[in-house]
């Protein structure tokens, strides 16, 4: 029998938190809650979770702040992330994906629609892009940079390694895939974030300056993440594929 996967819900309501840990246990997830970040804290220190789910507006340190540490940690940084807000605010969303967030729901919402988020962004983490074949796409190298798509590292020309979000990876992966090829926003928030997210201004644009960020790519002059006007985006670079980064 397979291991459920394990989900972490960080909000301060009991009650919610009581009501999601019994409706995601009936549905086939092993759910636990903590009330605020030290909580969390210490959770993580012990557990390893498969995915967070993260409320803005908690006391102490804010969701925001959280999800900055998660990001900034080794051992956090590629886990699936979702956020929770009640001020339903397009800077709060936006916020939360150009910091690293994979997804994220508005409250008050029905336990299915959060259900339903878990297992889109699950599946959005787990899977590769349509026709590449894993064996032979172990490494991908453009412009100096090169991805192993087993750690989901990308090392740079000099040879630092760093850990990438999940939509961070996504999202370069599918550049990776379709390489001088032109991106619209709708293609790339159908790959990020599936054909139920909600359209958010700006949300493709600061995800694309966070993966700019990562690159070293100048946000004024890119090089390899290039705007098209009107169109999208395009990755103006060769990409080899190899069996290994070694």
């Amino acid at each position: 029998m397979d291991t459920p996967d394990r989900i972490l819900i960080v909000d301060d309501d009991p009650e919610l938190r009581t009501l999601l840990v019994g409706y995601l246990a009936k549905n086939g997830f092993a759910a636990e809650a903590v009330p605020d970040g030290r909580a969390m804290s210490a959770w993580l220190a012990r557990h390893r979770p498969d995915l967070i789910v993260l409320d803005i507006m908690l006391p102490g340190r804010d969701g925001l702040a959280l999800c900055r540490d998660l990001r900034a940690e080794r051992e956090t940084a590629r886990v699936p992330l979702l956020m929770l807000t009640a001020r339903g605010e397009d800077v709060d969303r936006i916020v939360g994906l150009e910091i690293g967030a994979d997804d994220y729901l508005v409250k008050p919402f029905a336990p299915r629609e959060l259900l339903a988020r878990i297992r889109n962004v699950l599946r959005r983490t787990r899977a590769l892009p349509p026709n590449l074949e894993p064996e032979a796409a172990r490494c991908l190298v453009f412009a100096g940079w090169s991805l192993d798509t087993a750690t989901r590292l990308l090392l740079s020309p000099q040879g630092v390694a760093t850990p990438l979000s999940g939509g961070e990876y996504r999202l370069l992966r599918l550049f990776l895939d379709h390489p001088n090829r032109v991106l619209n926003r709708d293609q790339i928030m159908d790959a990020l974030h599936g054909r139920e997210a909600e359209p958010v201004d700006r949300a493709i644009d600061v995800q694309v300056g966070r993966l700019r960020q990562r690159l070293g790519d100048d946000a004024k002059e890119p090089q390899l993440i290039k705007t098209v006007r009107g169109q999208g985006y395009v990755l103006a670079a060769v990409v080899e594929r190899r069996a290994s980064c070694d």
